[in-house]
């Protein structure tokens, strides 16, 4: 997807530059090589969408806040001074990103920061462009906040499944072809998804003075980070308050008992005496980025975003697509 490019490119050239044993230079060897890995890695900017996803973000329609702190989501930062505890909705999504150590086999340190980094900035970047609040960085992976105050709850699971969806596709294509293409295999994301209501979800501030964030404590949040460890390689799985939120989308949720054919897999988590079974369901993203209006499919599959301005020719002739038309219409009569 050409939205991706630039990271794929940042990442290809580190590749290309990267080296398995750093301690062959000498200081000055290691520090030039230094320089060249900080200019690499200032290719992909941390204040702005690069223009190759500005059409995603057109199309969301949604201006990326690169201004937000980590742990301290803005409608519910108050919280930090008063010390109160709110109820409120939220979806919450982990993004764990698995194998990245494989990288160490092949390349040195610097090479792999900057392949991380560069895999976590286009992740960011992503949930950026859908509206999402990037709580907290844990290792290569993101825990994500979908939702807040003036937002429905459907609209911020379907942000939170495009979003989910866009960085899977990246991640089972174009970056795995790369990958592959260098020799490096077992780089994948596990994506968990969940909503918690407004009685099932408390914002209060966990921690002390500046080893602090204002979090939740959800049954719904902890159950997002335990469906990603459900997740088959780039997959994603989603639980039942997902499914019932976004009712027209359920022929793209299957139980993930089905495909591990294990009927002990069904339910995430039960507590049988209160007759409380809470279903985890596999997330057809593949299937759901194709029906999305605004993705278009060329004849290799490879999927693309729609231009928010298209081209426009005023004054055209029908009478120039004669030659086009007469060698592929069969029935073709002007």
């Amino acid at each position: 997807m050409n939205i991706y490019n630039p990271y794929t490119n940042t990442i290809r050239e580190a590749m290309l530059k990267g080296v398995v044993k750093e301690h062959h230079f000498s200081a000055d060897g290691r520090l030039e090589k230094a320089k060249l890995f900080s200019e690499i890695n200032s290719r992909i900017p941390t204040n702005k969408v690069l223009p190759e996803m500005m059409d995603l973000a057109n199309q969301t329609g949604i201006t990326p806040n690169f201004n937000q702190p980590t742990g301290s989501h803005p409608h519910f930062s108050h919280l930090k001074q008063s010390g109160d505890t709110e109820n409120h909705y939220i979806v919450s999504m982990f993004i764990d990103i698995k194998g990245s150590t494989n990288l160490f086999k092949k390349y040195d340190p610097l090479t792999v920061m900057t392949i991380s980094n560069t895999i976590q900035k286009a992740a960011i970047h992503t949930c950026l462009v859908f509206g999402g609040y990037v709580h907290r960085l844990q290792g290569d992976g993101l825990f994500v906040y979908f939702g807040g105050k003036n937002i429905t709850k459907e609209m911020a699971v379907q942000q939170a499944l495009q979003s989910s969806a866009f960085f899977s596709y990246y991640m089972n294509t174009d970056l795995k072809d790369l990958l592959f293409q260098n020799g490096i295999e077992n780089i994948y994301t596990r994506i968990g998804i969940d909503l918690g209501h407004d009685e099932h979800v408390v914002w209060a501030l966990a921690g002390i003075g500046d080893i602090s964030e204002i979090t939740t404590c959800s049954l719904h949040t902890s159950l997002a980070a335990k469906m990603q460890i459900k997740a088959m390689n780039n997959g994603i799985v989603i639980g039942d308050n997902i499914k019932n939120q976004v009712m027209e989308l359920n022929e793209f949720f299957t139980t993930v008992s089905k495909r591990k054919n294990d009927e002990s897999e069904r339910y995430i988590f039960q507590i049988p005496e209160k007759g409380f079974r809470y279903t985890q369901y596999d997330f057809q993203w593949d299937k759901y980025l194709k029906r999305l209006s605004y993705v278009v499919t060329d004849q290799n599959g490879q999927l693309s975003i729609k231009s928010s301005n298209p081209m426009v020719y005023n004054n055209r002739n029908p009478k120039d697509l004669i030659p086009y038309a007469e060698k592929n219409k069969p029935y073709f009569d002007f």
